[in-house]
């Protein structure tokens, strides 16, 4: 396999073959995020995407149950290559059971249905899709480009298609300030959303990230490990997402939380309060590990 550049995958795709069908990420605006900053985007030639396929089903297919198809937007890819990638890869890996990708609101509202209805029968199980806050004013601030309005149809999108979605949030993005809002707004967006899966990683900056000088500068003030629970508690509280898998066991949480909505919620918030009243956090030394 070949690869250009530092790679991400999401955690759940800890055990998933990756393979770059694109290098970079076309949005790359983002104020947060330094992941693609370095990489200039493209999308790589169709022969060399094939052949780092072929190369890694002759050394070790067999064992291979997961593919995960970077980088940042793989979607974005025109239907008719990423059908011939999806069926070279059911082909060439024998106890294959899912394919997956990263995909913004765009790249799916971009597809027609039934290139959607396609790209699911060829083996396209699930696209994560990064919606970071569910406000609208946060969206703008971090520079995502998307509205609240294209994340809702690109998820009911996806889900007629039967591609499921696996949603992200950060916690802490609006800051102090913002709070709530994000909060509150965050919650709205997953009730309307309904993804299968949900993750919330909590804000972690590195030095280079184009936010940093509204946070050196003291335009965004940062939350506090207990300002981070207040913010779960506020969206668990306004959140109704019946049967959303709910994940935020990220290495950057300063509280584990996993269930399924709406059904653990008061488990979750309780075991939150617990967490509030001991002050039993993360410590922050510990949240890359």
């Amino acid at each position: 396999m070949r690869y250009e550049g530092d790679i991400y995958r999401p955690p759940s795709e800890a055990r998933s073959l990756i393979v770059q069908v694109t290098v970079g990420c076309a949005h790359n605006t983002c104020t947060f995020c330094t992941m693609y900053k370095a990489k200039q985007f493209r999308v790589r030639p169709q022969a060399e995407i094939l052949e780092d396929l072929a190369g890694a089903a002759a050394d070790y297919g067999d064992l291979v149950r997961k593919i995960f198809l970077a980088d940042g937007d793989a979607l974005i890819v025109q239907t008719d290559r990423l059908l011939e990638i999806l069926d070279f890869c059911r082909e060439r890996f024998p106890v294959l059971e899912r394919v997956t990708a990263y995909a913004t609101a765009q790249d799916i509202l971009r597809k027609t249905d039934e290139e959607l209805a396609a790209l699911r029968a060829h083996g396209l199980e699930m696209v994560y899709v990064g919606a970071e806050s569910g406000d609208p004013q946060i969206l703008t601030d971090i520079r995502k480009d998307v509205t609240c309005e294209e994340l809702i149809k690109a998820a009911a999108k996806a889900k007629r298609a039967g591609i499921a979605v696996s949603l992200t949030l950060i916690s802490g993005l609006g800051g102090k300030a913002r709070l709530a809002e994000h909060a509150v707004k965050s919650a709205e967006l997953v009730s309307a959303m309904k993804p299968e899966y949900l993750g919330f990683l909590t804000l972690m900056l590195d030095p280079a990230a184009p936010i940093m000088k509204e946070i050196r500068e003291g335009r965004l003030k940062l939350l506090e490990p207990a300002d981070v629970a207040e913010e779960m508690r506020l969206f668990l509280s306004n959140v109704d997402s019946e049967g959303t898998v709910f994940r935020a066991n990220h290495a950057s949480n300063y509280i584990t939380l996993k269930g399924t909505l709406n059904r653990d919620i008061p488990e979750m918030l309780a075991y939150l309060d617990r967490v509030r009243a001991q002050g039993a956090y993360r410590p922050e030394g510990w949240r890359r590990l």
